[in-house]
């Protein structure tokens, strides 16, 4: 009797963890669809481009909120976001707004195995899918290059010196090949010469000051008409 009773406890408990699991996993928004909700729905003039990445896209529009504000860009950047993520909420943070161009940069926090380990060749083909995505619609594509990253603060173990600029290599060679994309080159302005970002332009050895985020946006204005 003692063991059926310790098994039906045991069973229980089971079945409430796995509840309580499955109850959490629904209600959490993996992709953050709901991090822009309002904003896109507000948006009553289509951007001219929509800025699409991770922090140090979200930090951008934190740091120079006018270059957004005059310039009629929209920042849809999220803290901690890989290709994969971004993919999935492409078409209402990107497509549904219209805007002309959408400028991605993408790639360090799957380099920095955010969502585990994933290889330059599928993310990759995640970033080749936004632009596919943004083609159809009619939308012009600026794939921009990831910065440069001495070390990810928050995942230490992650090689990053010689993968980021692998990555940049195959971006850059997709867009060569690919009509309706243009690479953005940031990767050089910022470097230090080791695939390490210059002192002044990183806060701490990946995010970027607002003298970095000076640099990219002259680089990016050159090709927004």
């Amino acid at each position: 009797m003692k063991k059926i009773l310790l098994s039906a406890l045991f069973a229980l408990f089971i079945t409430s963890a796995f509840a309580q699991s499955y109850e959490n996993l629904v209600k959490e928004d993996w992709a953050q669809f709901g991090r822009y909700a309002t904003a896109n729905s507000e948006v009553s003039v289509s951007p001219k481009v929509v800025y699409m990445g991770d922090s140090i896209t979200e930090r951008w529009v934190k740091a120079h909120p006018d270059f957004f504000n005059n310039n009629n860009f929209a920042g849809r950047g999220i803290s901690g976001q890989t290709t994969s993520e971004m993919l999935c909420r492409f078409r209402p943070d990107v497509i549904e707004l219209h805007p002309k161009y959408v400028a991605i940069m993408a790639g360090t926090n799957d380099i920095a195995m955010n969502n585990g380990n994933i290889s330059l060749e599928n993310m990759l083909d995640n970033i080749i899918s936004m632009c596919e995505l943004a083609k159809a619609n009619k939308i012009k594509v600026l794939l921009c290059s990831v910065p440069p990253c001495k070390q990810f603060p928050w995942r230490l173990q992650a090689e990053c010196r010689d993968r980021i600029p692998a990555f940049n290599t195959m971006l850059k060679e997709y867009a060569q090949n690919t009509k309706g994309v243009t690479y953005i080159d940031y990767f050089s302005a910022l470097t230090d010469g080791n695939n390490a970002c210059i002192e002044k332009y990183t806060l701490d050895n990946c995010h970027l000051t607002p003298a970095g985020y000076d640099v990219i946006e002259a680089i990016i204005l050159n090709y927004i008409k």
